[in-house]
């Protein structure tokens, strides 16, 4: 009986997707749950796993076509279902069975002679993506399953080995020297690979396109100004490392330095209402909660994961839920509920060696704080000048509906909850 593989059903907010990855082919057997084919859309990845065990026996939508909610994807044959266990036995017993690609995960507890070890479908995706050799791999996970960290790791040391082309330049001069000129077999050598450094044109996946627009709509419709200041992080790292053992003993995470900063910024919304709202027509939109965006870097691009009513979070809630939207981040599992809405955004460059920056709205917000990398600098204290450690704050705001007083007295007050911390906790 044929059995259609659809798309799976958009939200409101995603018109269409595009095909990324098929994870089987024609003729291929699948096992019920197991994931077919990957769906980029510009807001997150879909997976779609199949319905029952069977046969794939058409593929409809190739990679790169654009389907929509619901469209046929694939057809699959599930009259073979029931034979999927026989079929293995026999195989294992040598009966001369047509070789499948079907996995053996580990709950199984054993593998196919002749068969690649089984791979994780996290796995698999990022061998599909960087054209890996499967073979190549040695895996670390029952039955010698292929994780996905062996692939980071197989992907890690072959970037240690020098690129050809890096030794072009060498090999050139050491052909000229010996030859005066180089023979005509090893000048067509060094064109071809010449060739592999230029110009290659890659299509933009949803998720950068849509970035794209929406960085492109914030500069024509806001009214985009920044300011800046500094604040003095040596009471933050004072008490983080007075009490980081013991936090990180009773609630299993690290604490960081982003749940100081969403304290601060939640304290400081609440006194400076038009940061916390966004324009919707000729209306502005005050919003009596506190979803703070947190911009995440991740394999697909920037992604800003929500955290939900903020006010109502502990420092330890805050470091935990973070610390998970970086891993689904990560793998690729962020869903449209985790990076749907939000009323304010903190991003911090300064992971990646920023000293300044001018961040851009996350639109329909009219506010983005950015955070810098902390350097020791000279500053004046009780009239001496002393080392300590300085992050520069940098805060853009839509002028439409924030004033610059507003903005400026916004970061000041984020600056001395960071500067006195035990002013967060006494909301003073």
């Amino acid at each position: 009986m044929d059995i259609e593989v659809k798309a799976p059903g958009f939200p409101e907010s995603v018109a269409d997707g595009s095909v990324v990855t098929w994870h089987k082919r024609p003729g291929d057997l699948v096992k019920q749950d197991e994931v077919l084919v990957d769906i980029e859309t510009d807001k997150v990845m879909f997976e779609v796993p199949a319905q029952a065990n069977g046969i794939l026996k058409k593929i409809v939508a190739d990679v790169g076509d654009t389907v929509t909610s619901q469209q046929l994807l694939a057809i699959m044959d599930d009259s073979v279902k029931t034979d999927i266990p026989a079929k293995l036995n026999n195989k294992k017993q040598g009966k001369g069975v047509v070789d499948t690609n079907l996995e053996t995960g580990p709950e199984e507890g054993n593998t196919v002679p002749g068969k690649p070890a089984p791979i994780a479908p996290s796995a698999k995706n990022l061998i599909n993506q960087h054209k890996l050799d499967a073979t190549q791999i040695s895996g670390t996970g029952k039955d010698g399953r292929i994780l996905k960290e062996d692939v980071l790791r197989y992907i890690s040391s072959q970037k240690e080995q020098e690129p050809v082309k890096e030794k072009l330049p060498e090999l050139r001069s050491e052909l000229v020297t010996k030859d005066k000129e180089p023979p005509a077999k090893a000048s067509v050598f060094i064109d071809e690979l010449q060739d592999e450094t230029r110009d290659k044109r890659v299509p933009m996946s949803r998720l950068r396109a849509r970035i794209a627009e929406r960085l492109v709509e914030a500069q024509h419709t806001a009214a985009i100004l920044t300011t800046f200041n500094e604040v003095n992080m040596q009471p933050v790292m004072d008490l983080r490392q007075r009490y980081k053992d013991r936090f990180e003993k009773l609630h299993g995470i690290k604490l960081g330095f982003m749940s100081f900063f969403v304290k601060a910024s939640v304290e400081a919304l609440k006194r400076f209402p038009a940061v916390n709202a966004s324009i919707e027509g000729k209306d502005i939109i005050y919003h009596n909660y506190f979803d703070i965006g947190i911009a995440v870097s991740s394999p697909r691009g920037l992604v800003v994961p929500i955290l939900r009513n903020a006010e109502s979070l502990r420092f330890s809630d805050i470091e935990s839920t973070i610390n998970n939207y970086a891993i689904k981040a990560k793998n690729g599992e962020l869903t449209l509920e985790d990076i749907t809405g939000g009323t304010f955004t903190i991003t911090n460059g300064g992971v990646f060696g920023s000293m300044l920056s001018t961040p851009i709205l996350n639109p329909p917000q009219s506010a983005i704080l950015g955070m810098h990398k902390i350097e020791q600098r000279a500053i004046v204290i009780n009239g001496e000048i002393v080392a300590r450690p300085v992050m520069y704050l940098a805060l853009s705001y839509d002028h439409r509906i924030i004033d610059g007083q507003e903005a400026v007295q916004f970061l000041v007050t984020i600056k001395e909850m960071l500067e006195d911390p035990a002013r967060m906790m006494l909301e003073i």
